[in-house]
């Protein structure tokens, strides 16, 4: 005989004003164990909702008003919006109840609840978000293994960059990508593009830093026979090139602000003028753009249009430097390693816990870019196949040499629990998620590192 389906417990919020009824509902969900939790209104649904973990919401559609459920339901979709609602209805308001179905609720039961039917109802929502929940989570675990479209790491920050790349690629909004240099702001414009419906286009990377107004306009907007001395042909610049495809303009605060105007219009009205013409001609691209200046403070110094600004911003990704996202440090080091060990054709070394922790201590002010090459310099240099502390440069150091401090200056003042948190943190990035090893390190048994684990929501 087959074992039975096994339950999914799920963490319930139960929002309905007629408490007798809420109890009664609680209580039929506690018997295959779901936790569950009772308010009485909006107003408390709310303040749980920014306080609390929930999987299902069950909410009465009219509380306080006939739309008091579906404010629930917005507030839901806003603070969690993975979780599952269903909403509890009248038999005259199942035309709104149909309305929140739209308005993205899970399901809705009419009273009197049948509670068999409820806590199937329940069963279902719970598995939905499990099943959601595993799917992210192997999505997750196959980028951090294999990398997303080139970036590597498995921290919460990385995997929002990520998240916020699969939102923004399919639409045409111009995207701006933030970060310090080396984080790596082309390979996620070269996501963007490759997730986008543009993909089977081109992708133009330009950048432009460093160079003088009279040669950038050139380069963005080409030319037309005599503009200037040496100008013997026409020719199409990078926005023409990229037509119906993606430019990526990197270093986009370094444009001179006489410049400016004229890219508001490639993004405005899709037009562009080339050197010595008078003619406009029309361009699609998808803008992307990116840089590791502050155009905020540009723009209250008048260095950068603000107008623009918001144009260029119709989406914006942050990307961490890599000393606030340590645990990917070990990820990034053993895709360094294994790259650089094919292209020097040698066995992939391994590199001691001490020499790791060097570099996790490390606060990388060139980030990605500069680790990957304090990587290469190591591999060239390996004269074994362990890559040791003695392999690490000099240069690469904590202020006071001691691997044991990491982080510990930037929390000075902070609670105990915090502190106690961070060192969990960072040392499993060390251990590369080695529990057994952590816990020893930490000077804890693992059982209460579990604890410690599950107390601050640590994976």
């Amino acid at each position: 005989m087959a074992d039975a389906k096994e339950v999914v417990r799920a963490q319930v919020l139960i929002v309905d004003d007629e408490r007798d009824h809420a109890e009664t509902m609680a209580e039929a969900l506690h018997k295959p164990g779901h936790i569950c939790t009772i308010v009485n209104g909006k107003a408390a649904a709310e303040d749980e909702l920014r306080h609390g973990n929930f999987d299902v919401i069950v909410t009465d559609l009219v509380m306080e008003t006939p739309r008091s459920g579906m404010e629930v339901l917005e507030l839901v979709r806003q603070l969690h919006p993975d979780a599952t609602t269903i909403m509890v209805t009248a038999h005259g308001d199942i035309p709104t109840a149909k309305e929140a179905l739209r308005g993205g609720a899970y399901d809705f039961i009419v009273k009197p609840l049948d509670l068999v039917v409820f806590r199937n109802l329940v069963q279902r929502a719970a598995e939905s978000v499990l099943l959601r929940h595993q799917n992210e989570q192997l999505r997750g675990e196959v980028d951090a293994a294999y990398g997303f479209e080139g970036i590597i790491g498995d921290s919460a920050a990385i995997r929002q960059v990520i998240a916020s790349i699969r939102q923004v690629a399919p639409s045409n909004l111009p995207v701006l990508i933030v970060g310090e240099s080396g984080t790596g702001k082309e390979l996620v414009a070269q996501a963007i593009h490759r997730h986008s419906k543009r993909k089977e286009r081109r992708f133009v990377p330009f950048n432009a830093a460093g160079q003088a107004e009279s040669l950038l306009e050139d380069q963005l907007f080409g030319h037309v026979r005599g503009a200037y001395t040496g100008a013997d042909k026409d020719r199409e610049g990078v926005f023409e090139y990229g037509d119906r495809g993606s430019v990526f303009l990197d270093e986009i605060g370094d444009t001179p602000i006489s410049m400016q105007p004229k890219l508001l219009r490639v993004l405005e009205k899709g037009e562009i003028v080339r050197l010595g013409s008078n003619d406009a001609r029309q361009v699609d691209i998808r803008f992307i753009s990116a840089t590791n200046r502050d155009l905020r403070a540009m723009i209250k110094q008048g260095q950068f249009r603000e107008d623009l600004f918001y144009r260029l911003r119709g989406a914006e990704i942050s990307i961490p430097p890599l000393r606030e996202r340590r645990e990917d440090i070990p990820l990034l080091v053993r895709h360094a390693i294994g790259r650089y060990a094919r292209e020097l054709d040698r066995p992939i070394p391994t590199i001691s816990e001490p020499a790791m922790m060097r570099l996790v201590a490390f606060d990388w002010p060139g980030n990605v870019r500069e680790l990957m090459n304090v990587i290469h310099r190591m591999m060239v240099g390996a004269s074994s196949g362990i890559l040791d502390v003695g392999d690490v440069p000099a240069e690469i150091h904590t202020p006071d040499g001691d691997e044991a401090a990491i982080g510990i200056g930037s929390l000075a003042g902070c609670g105990l629990g915090r502190l106690e948190k961070e060192a969990i943190r960072q040392t499993l990035a060390m251990t590369e998620g080695n529990r057994e090893r952590a816990a020893q390190m930490l000077g804890i048994g693992e059982r209460t590192l579990y604890r410690k684990l599950k107390e601050y929501g640590l994976r």
